[in-house]
């Protein structure tokens, strides 16, 4: 771990997705549809990012959107697709199936003991629930450790310290101190697992805001903040607002689709907008502020879903 006590981290978001290298590993936060960081996976297509490996615990259209934009080589993840009638995420599957990517399927608590084996100083720690599953042979570098207080033949994973983690929040102040909404996902362990945080929040605050609504990332593992509202969009950042499902059909038919439909997705939401506020822009700020709208009444949020 890397402490990082700078009294302000407040950055553009075009300078804090330049801290994520090509062929980094990046673990991504949140997860489904719920809280990725988006614009920063939006901003490091439009850098033309190349070779990363990612690593998660069950994912959607960040990481769909990035493997159709090819910047990903490495794919470690229990689960890529889409909530409700969506389905499978398409470039995904496409990219699985063509070998174009490297697919090492996990599990979500595998890759947490990974991430907790790297925050205590471990080189590994034991694992039951992928005994007698094919996981192992898409990961070598797995091990077996004999208990030897119970005899009990083990899985041994090794730690996992990702070199960059992108998360978002719906409040940060300008230290860095992040303050989440559960389900926390994996977020508080690839923030302590790895050797960068970068993030993004809806809201940048004063520190006691974030304070009264408490700290669930502390300041010292962030190395950079962006204030970005919608910055989970089109996935919901709770309690601010809800997953934009039509914006997700929309990119889930052209990612289906491939070719022009895909090209002309990206060139409108992500390659052909300098930056977030165009990418707003052409979402429009009505669709955007009705996502707000979820908790008006039970009606309201059933209705988004349909």
């Amino acid at each position: 771990m890397v402490f990082h006590l700078d009294d302000d981290k407040r950055v553009p978001l075009q300078q804090a997705a330049a801290l994520v290298p090509d062929g980094a590993l990046v673990a991504l936060g949140g997860g489904l549809s719920a809280r990725l960081p988006m614009a920063l996976v939006r901003a490091l297509v439009r850098r033309g990012i190349r070779g990363l490996h990612v690593v998660g615990s069950a994912h959607g259209i960040d990481v769909d959107l990035l493997i159709a934009a090819g910047a990903i080589a490495v794919c470690e993840e229990s689960y890529v697709g889409f909530e409700q009638d969506l389905g499978l995420a398409p470039a995904f599957r496409r990219a699985a199936e063509s070998a174009s990517i490297e697919v090492r399927e996990s599990c979500c608590d595998t890759v947490l003991q990974q991430l907790r084996a790297a925050e205590f100083g471990l080189p590994f720690l034991p694992v039951r629930g992928v005994r007698g599953s094919d996981i192992g042979r898409l990961h070598p570098e797995y091990g077996q450790v004999c208990c030897p207080f119970t005899g009990e033949n083990l899985v041994a994973v090794p730690a996992l310290a990702p070199d960059v983690a992108l998360l978002h929040a719906p409040l940060a102040d300008a230290r860095g101190n992040l303050h989440l909404e559960q389900p926390y996902v994996l977020d508080e362990r690839f923030a302590a697992a790895s050797r960068t945080v970068v993030a993004t929040a809806e809201r940048i605050v004063g520190a006691d805001e974030v304070a009264a609504a408490g700290v669930t990332v502390p300041a010292h593992v962030v190395a950079a903040v962006s204030e970005v509202p919608y910055g989970a969009h089109p996935t919901s950042c709770y309690p601010d607002y809800a997953y934009d499902r039509p914006h997700l059909a929309e990119y889930v038919a052209a990612a289906g689709a491939g070719g022009d439909d895909l090209a002309k997705y990206l060139d409108r939401y992500v390659t052909g907008q300098p930056d977030e506020d165009g990418y707003r822009a052409e979402v429009g700020a009505d669709r955007l502020a009705r996502l707000r709208g979820w908790s008006a009444s039970t009606e309201a949020w059933q209705e988004m879903f349909r």
